[in-house]
């Protein structure tokens, strides 16, 4: 099975400059990853410098980067903002190829106050169709989340609830979008059973979001393996369905690189065990 990582737990050291991109990236090779994936935010600019030497020291490494995480807030209610999301997602998906990522994670955008996802629904389609071809030209594939929220929001995704999620990845079959599962994002929601969501749409899953939380209904991460989120069971129905994606473990505990070891040690057993 592929595996990359997704440490949002060191993000902020990340950005700091305490830990470099290549620290982290030379830490997932050593403890046996495929890949590593980076957030968005962490990419400082998109200098012919930069990028050159970014992509140097990836090389040097001797690690690819799998996925970009974004967030585009296509379910705003003002269409200029919509429109701004939109450019931002261009721009997301030009540094994603430069960077030679071959994912970019996307999203359906904020459950804003009074927000009617029956409304909201269409916007976020068409954006995310137009998108879908900028990342085709570049060689990008856009990878559409059952997200919950991030730090970079102040609500939860209106995506997070299963049905709406299936609505809109119902509308983005004949696109080249494909799909990032995270297998705790239907629990956050308190609105269905992940397997049985993960099963309407595992034809287009191509990455999967390994992730924990502390209880039902509650956006709390936790350490893999630590909560709530059944991932065994997810695991054994990917084998039956010979899933040969990417296994990517999101990591939010602040335990530091331990953190990262133990969450790889404890999918690699899970995985095995299945």
């Amino acid at each position: 099975m592929k595996m990359s990582c997704l440490a949002v737990s060191l993000f902020p050291a990340m950005l700091n400059g305490e830990i470099k991109v290549s620290d982290y990236a030379r830490l997932c090779k050593e403890i046996g990853l495929d890949g590593f994936d980076l957030g968005i935010i962490l990419l400082r600019n998109h200098t012919p410098r930069y990028i050159q030497e970014f992509n140097q020291e990836l090389a040097d490494v001797g690690i690819s980067l799998i996925m970009l995480t974004t967030y585009p807030d296509f379910s705003h209610p003002d269409p200029v903002q919509r429109e701004r999301e939109y450019d931002f997602l261009v721009h997301d998906i030009a540094l994603a190829s430069a960077v030679k990522a071959i994912f970019l994670r996307v999203t359906a955008g904020q459950a804003h106050p009074g927000s009617d996802p029956e409304k909201t629904i269409p916007w976020v389609v068409e954006n995310l169709r137009k998108a879908s071809r900028v990342a085709d030209r570049y060689g990008v594939e856009l990878v559409f989340e059952n997200h919950s929220t991030s730090n970079a929001w102040y609500y939860l995704d209106i995506s997070n609830s299963p049905p709406v999620f299936l609505k809109i990845v119902a509308q983005l079959q004949d696109t080249s979008i494909s799909i990032n599962f995270d297998t705790a994002n239907v629990l956050v929601s308190g609105e269905g059973d992940t397997i049985k969501v993960l099963d309407q749409v595992i034809p287009k899953v191509k990455t999967i979001h390994v992730a924990d939380i502390s209880e039902k209904g509650k956006m709390d991460p936790v350490q893999l393996g630590t909560g709530v989120v059944p991932i065994k069971e997810i695991f054994s129905y990917l084998k039956g369905k010979h899933y040969d994606g990417w296994l990517c473990l999101e990591i939010w505990k602040n335990k530091g690189v331990d953190a990262v070891r133990e969450s790889v040690q404890f999918v690699r057993e899970t995985w095995e065990k299945a």
